[in-house]
């Protein structure tokens, strides 16, 4: 995946990336920064933004940490703060990962995926998902059919043991969100990219990795 996604990465070029992606929550490079460390290697300039990712901080915490540690150049902003940078033009490419994809290419990924894929859209920045192969279920035709895990609401009416919302006031938080297929550019498997129609070239890279086995 780092392989096949270096090359889209062009030197002195800005990233905004959404939750984590990296080692920390999958092993090895990870998937969505495996292409920034591959860059990195190849001796390329270019800087990070990591969303911070309400309400867990995955961003804040984990991406900005592993690609410091990396010597990444990373700046973290507020989630809500992504969508003006790709309308000012601050951004060249998106990479997120995904925790499931349909065979119609609608994927899910961590609360705020979809909207960040909408504004790319707008700004005409292209939005990639790194993902495994393992990540698609073939069982799953759109989006619609994928169950979203609803955690509790503490999560986003405390912080730290302070709670910041007023008593008796609820809080909704689904833990996922749901891109449709037309607002993806391709996904980037440990086999290769995938472009639109995605459920044609889906069923063929399946096909493809069962001849193998």
């Amino acid at each position: 995946m780092g392989k096949l996604g270096e090359p889209l990465i062009k030197d002195g070029s800005a990233l905004l990336t959404h939750c984590n992606a990296g080692g920390l929550a999958t092993s090895g490079f990870g998937t969505a920064l495996a292409p920034m460390y591959f860059a990195k290697a190849a001796g390329k300039r270019f800087k990070v933004f990591a969303d911070e990712t309400r309400p867990l901080l995955q961003g804040a915490r984990l991406t900005a940490w592993e690609l410091s540690k990396a010597g990444i150049d990373v700046t973290v902003i507020c989630d809500s703060a992504a969508h003006g940078l790709l309308r000012r033009g601050m951004v060249d490419v998106v990479f997120v990962g995904a925790d499931r994809i349909t065979t119609s290419g609608d994927f899910a990924n961590k609360v705020g995926t979809y909207g960040l894929a909408l504004s790319a859209k707008a700004s005409g920045v292209p939005f990639y998902v790194v993902a495994p192969t393992s990540t698609i279920d073939f069982e799953l035709t759109k989006g619609e059919d994928i169950p979203i895990e609803e955690r509790s609401p503490e999560e986003v009416t405390c912080i730290g043991g302070t709670r910041l919302v007023p008593c008796g006031v609820e809080a909704f938080n689904p833990a996922f969100d749901v891109t449709p297929s037309d607002l993806v550019t391709a996904f980037i498997t440990e086999e290769d990219m995938v472009e639109p129609p995605f459920r044609d070239n889906f069923e063929r890279l399946r096909k493809r990795v069962l001849q193998r086995r």
